[in-house]
This record gives structure tokens, C-alpha cells and sequence, in this order.
């Protein structure tokens, strides 16, 4: 007999956590290779978890609802000797293949040391569908041995939260673990604190009088308001949102694009394209075309920050914003696009696009991004300022296609002719992108979208 873990799989590039849905089987049920044993939630899509063996299941370790951070146990299958193990158990690890051995004395547990001992810098990293841990750089000597997310550690870099007073915030995850909404709750009431003078490191400056006391800002619901609580995924977007916002100092810039000749060409090609390859000719495999020649121009957009670290990626991997059943946005990424031809990135956009308005995506679907694209002209927008998909360090939007008088210049001097424009913009992160990067990059976007060759025919 021996036992396998089952863990939470690692679900996308920037999530550390899960929620658990729905346990589909419970303890005593059997389960073969791929059998679905529960449903989690993230804020980027919902998965089942499969079995990596054949077993029964002895021990669930989380309850529905529960929130758990990617690597944990969430529970514990028994199997027989010579069962049935999935070709690659992304999610169990063996605990032992053979009959346990008599315990060993447990060693004794050393004193906790003192609440101020410090903690050597450390990056921890997730790797892998196991997420495994790995931490890089010096030994972790703080008093507390829980395990803190790459997301709390930048939001205590952010607040200026030293790694004693980190220690000492009460955590509602498991063993203790410091979460988002614990370190939203303790910055609430660390403001509070201080607005009132009570804050444990307060200087001995009296308080201030009752008068001059600023207080947060409130919204009183009368009897006519309809008071609404936001759903889990509104509440992980929300999250995934301020959290952008404190990472990464956003820098946005804008253009003008005359875009006539595509709009003429896929006028004239839409009906035939569609009729050729089965396949819909929208604005965005052209947009996502520009964006991929742009990207290997200035391949220094296409990277992620870790620490003090500059993550170049060697694949470009293209997001683009889509709408799920609910009107959430979801971002799939497009792998490779620029490896596709535009007939390619049809197929990929559509494709994409129609499983997310049916809610089918699957966890691939939106895992290694390394730029984002949104169409903020679908909803008749002209221009607008998206926020940063971390961890990557930049995102493109597109506004609407308006028909505008323009200056042209032509042999005969310049003219005003009515030409198609569209306003695009690149919100960055300043951190590693600066305004010459920014601004060439987003600039040499346009240049091609202008230069499309409106009589091509090599889709």
C-alpha cells in the first residue's frame, strides 16, 4: 500500500493560489488515472483536478471554499501495489511505496526566537504544475516559518513593512499564511492607526484634535440603493488589479494610426477569406500581426521583473483581452505569434475568442503570456489606459476605427481627405521601460499597421 499526495496544480504564470469549488469525490471513493477528484477557481479560470493514479481516496485535507496556495497537500490517495500511474502526475507526489517504518523519536523543537530577528532578502519561486518551491539567495532567519507569496512581499516592499512587523500580521490561511486580504485588512487598519495616533511605532507628537482627524472615505446606502457583493471572480480581479497598480508605476503613451488600407482590404477580402479557410477576418489577427514584428524589434518588451532581475522571454506569447458569459474579461494567450501567419492568427483569435464566450477555455489557454492586447473599440471607445497583466511589463490597447478628416500628402502637395484613424496607446511599467523604449516600441506598432500592403494576398 502505499499513499500519493495530491496537490494544487500551478494553474498559470502569476497565481499562487486556488479556490476550491466542489469536491466531485469524497473520502472511501475510488478513482482511476484522470478521474476528476474536485473543481478549483482562480482569478483567471475554473479547472478540474484529475487523478494522477488509481486509488481511493482517504483523506481530504481543504474544505469547499477554502482557499490554498499552489504546492499544498489538499489530499491524500491510497493505492495498490502496481497501480495504474498517469504518464505525467502533474498533480500527486508519492509519499511512500512501501509499509511505513516505526516512527522516530521526534527530534525536539527548538525555542522560537525572538519576534525581532531579521530576515535575509529571499526570492521564492513556483515552479512547475507541482509548484515547488525553491528559495534562491540567503537563509530565511526570520522568528516565523511561514511561507510568504511573491504578491505579499511585494505588497510589504510596497508599504515599506519591515519583516518583523510582517511577522507580527495575524494570517488566515493555513498554518498562519499571510494572504491578500490579510495585508489589505492590516493596511486598513495600519492607516487607521496612524490617523489616530495609535499606531505602535507612533512618534510622541500629540494627537491630533478631533477636528482636524481625516477619516476614510464612506458611501452611505440609502434605502433606495441596491447593495451588491461582488462575486469571487470580481474579487480576485479586483485583487489582481490594486495589486498591478502597487508593482508597477504605470507610464502610459499614445498614437494616431491611419489604418484606410486595412480597413479597404478587409472589406475586399472578408467574404472570400471566410469562404477559403472557414474563418472570420476580424481587425485583431492584423493588430496581433504588427504587435509580434514590433516585439522581435524591441525584444526588451517582452520580459518580466523578478526582484532586481530582468526576465528576457524568448517566446512571444500575445494575450489578448476576450468576454466571458458573465462580462468579465479573460485574457488566452496566443502562443508563438510570431510564428503564425495571419491565416494562423485567425484561426487562434477565433478560436480563442468563441470558447471564452462559452466558458471552455482551459488552464493552457491563459498560462505564458508575455504581452497583452485589448480592443477597447469594441465598446466604441477611442482610446484608453489598461493596466499591466502581471508579470508582464506592458499592454497595447486599440480604440475605435472613425473615419476622420486628415491631412494627406501627395505628389500634387498636401490634401484633406477622409481617412480611417484609430488612436492606440502602451500602458508600461517604468521600472524597466522608459519612455524611448515605450514610445519607439508603441510608434513601430503603427508604422507597420500603416505600411499593411492593402493588395496582399499571402494570408
Amino acid at each position: 500500500m502505499a499513499q500519493v499526495e495530491l496537490i494544487m496544480p500551478k494553474m498559470g504564470e502569476s497565481i499562487i493560489e486556488a479556490t476550491i469549488l466542489n469536491w466531485v469525490k469524497q473520502v472511501g471513493d475510488t478513482v482511476e488515472v484522470d478521474d476528476t477528484i474536485l473543481e478549483i477557481a482562480t482569478d483567471k479560470v475554473d479547472s478540474e483536478v484529475p487523478s494522477p493514479v488509481d486509488g481511493t481516496i482517504s483523506k481530504i485535507l481543504f474544505q469547499v471554499d477554502a482557499t490554498v496556495a499552489v504546492g499544498e497537500v489538499i489530499a491524500i490517495i491510497e493505492t495498490e501495489a502496481g497501480a495504474t500511474v498517469a504518464d505525467s502526475p502533474a498533480t500527486g507526489a508519492a509519499v511512500s511505496d512501501a509499509p511505513a517504518a516505526a516512527p522516530a523519536p521526534a527530534a525536539p523543537t527548538p525555542p522560537p526566537a525572538p519576534a525581532t530577528a531579521p530576515l535575509a532578502s529571499q526570492t521564492v519561486r513556483e515552479s512547475g504544475s507541482q509548484g515547488v518551491r525553491e528559495s534562491v539567495g540567503q537563509v530565511n532567519t526570520s522568528s516565523s516559518d511561514r511561507f510568504y507569496s511573491p504578491l505579499v512581499r511585494t505588497m510589504a516592499k510596497a508599504e515599506h513593512i519591515s519583516q518583523a512587523e510582517l511577522d507580527q500580521i495575524p494570517g488566515s490561511g493555513m498554518n498562519g499564511r499571510v494572504n491578500k486580504s490579510d495585508m489589505l485588512a492590516y493596511l486598513k487598519r495600519r492607516d487607521n492607526s496612524f490617523i489616530n495616533g495609535t499606531a505602535k511605532n507612533a512618534t510622541t507628537s500629540p494627537p491630533a484634535t478631533p477636528a482636524t482627524i481625516a477619516t476614510p472615505a464612506t458611501s452611505a446606502a440609502s434605502g433606495a440603493d441596491e447593495i451588491i457583493e461582488m462575486g469571487r471572480m470580481r474579487k480576485l480581479i479586483a485583487d489582481h488589479m490594486v495589486m498591478s497598480k502597487q508593482t508597477s508605476p504605470h507610464v502610459t503613451s499614445f498614437i494616431e494610426v491611419d489604418v484606410t488600407d486595412i480597413v479597404d482590404w478587409r472589406n475586399a477580402t472578408k467574404d472570400r477569406f471566410q469562404k477559403q479557410y472557414g474563418e472570420k477576418i476580424t481587425f485583431t489577427p492584423i493588430f496581433i500581426e504588427a504587435v509580434a514584428k514590433a516585439i522581435r524589434d524591441f525584444p526588451m518588451i517582452n520580459v518580466s521583473v523578478e526582484g532586481t532581475n530582468i526576465i528576457r522571454k524568448q517566446n512571444i506569447n500575445i494575450g489578448m483581452a476576450a468576454a466571458l458569459p458573465t462580462g468579465a474579461l479573460i485574457v488566452p494567450v496566443i502562443k508563438n505569434a510570431d510564428q503564425l501567419n495571419l491565416t494562423g492568427l485567425a484561426k487562434s483569435v477565433n478560436d480563442l475568442a468563441n470558447r471564452a464566450r462559452a466558458n471552455k477555455l482551459k488552464p493552457e489557454d491563459i498560462q505564458g503570456g508575455t504581452f497583452t492586447l485589448t480592443n477597447v473599440g469594441t465598446f466604441g471607445n477611442v482610446m484608453g489606459t489598461p493596466i499591466i497583466n502581471q508579470p508582464q511589463v506592458a499592454i497595447m490597447a486599440v480604440g475605435a476605427i472613425r473615419k476622420k478628416p486628415a491631412v494627406v500628402e501627395t505628389e500634387y502637395g498636401d490634401l484633406i481627405a477622409i481617412r480611417q484613424l484609430m488612436f492606440m496607446s502602451l500602458s508600461y511599467d517604468h521600472r524597466v521601460v522608459d519612455g524611448m523604449l515605450g514610445g519607439s516600441f508603441l510608434r513601430r506598432v503603427g508604422d507597420y499597421l500603416e505600411a499593411f500592403d492593402k493588395n496582399r494576398t499571402d494570408v
